[in-house]
């Protein structure tokens, strides 16, 4: 009887080191890309299912104010979406805060959680993706090893704790392909609560930073479901900010 209970306990210690592993890969995946404070330029291409091709330009600055990192994403390019911003409020224990005005409308409206799995600007991303999510809406899982880009990856499953949780990301379930070397995430994989892919992820070009940091310069986001995607490549980057926090506020992104 004592063997068996060792040997359960064994087990169950076995069970949460694995657990523990798959946590602590994904902070590490976290943490190598973990620029606080940037300013970038990109282009992003649409593709329909044919193949047709749109291409936006895009701004991108961020900055963090102490437990908060602020985002804002202008649209440049062309006149039809030009001075289209979105806001993002990152926060690190609680849900991101979004706003998105629209020229157009000449007005800012705020983002509430059910829209948030919702597709951005008629991309395959959607308002969840230009956010880092919540590390602790999910619980990890290390479902394997896999080779990407010929580089061995860990397979590592990231569930939504709740039925709200996969409402507000538009999700159930993600896998993501990290790099075992330098922790880098070379694809993710989204899955709906029927177990069906939605939608696929592959990241690359990346590049050391100044600040020992990571930043990919290329992203591609390929719905399952359709056939379209999105294409989102870096012209420029510039590790810093000084755009003063006034500025990263809803009433500021209009001007």
């Amino acid at each position: 009887m004592k063997k068996i209970a060792l040997l359960l306990a064994m087990l169950l210690s076995c069970g949460w080191i694995i657990a523990q592993d798959a946590r602590s890969i994904s902070k590490k995946a976290e943490n190598a890309i973990n620029l606080k404070s940037m300013e970038m330029v990109s282009n992003l291409k649409i593709y329909n299912a044919r193949g047709d091709e749109r291409t936006r330009k895009i701004t991108t600055v961020t900055r963090k104010f102490g437990d908060v990192t602020k985002m804002m994403i202008r649209f440049i390019e062309p006149a039809d979406v030009k001075g289209t911003t979105l806001l993002v409020y990152d926060y690190e224990d609680r849900n991101d805060d979004m706003w998105i005005f629209m020229p157009a409308l000449r007005k800012t409206r705020r983002i509430v959680s059910s829209e948030k799995g919702k597709y951005f600007m008629g991309t395959e991303f959607t308002n969840a993706d230009m956010s880092k999510p919540n590390f602790d809406d999910f619980t990890y899982t290390l479902a394997g090893e896999e080779i990407v880009n010929r580089l061995s990856c860990w397979k590592i499953e990231s569930s939504c704790k709740t039925a709200a949780l996969e409402n507000e990301y538009g999700y159930s379930k993600r896998i993501a392909f990290i790099e075992k070397e330098n922790n880098l995430t070379q694809k993710i994989q989204y899955y709906n609560r029927a177990g069906e892919l939605l939608r696929t992820q592959t990241i690359s070009e990346y590049k050391l930073q100044s600040n020992d940091s990571y930043f990919a310069y290329h992203m591609k986001m390929e719905n399952e479901q359709n056939g379209r995607s999105s294409v989102m490549a870096v012209d420029q980057l510039q590790i810093g900010s000084t755009l003063p926090e006034a500025r990263f506020s809803p009433a500021m992104i209009e001007q």
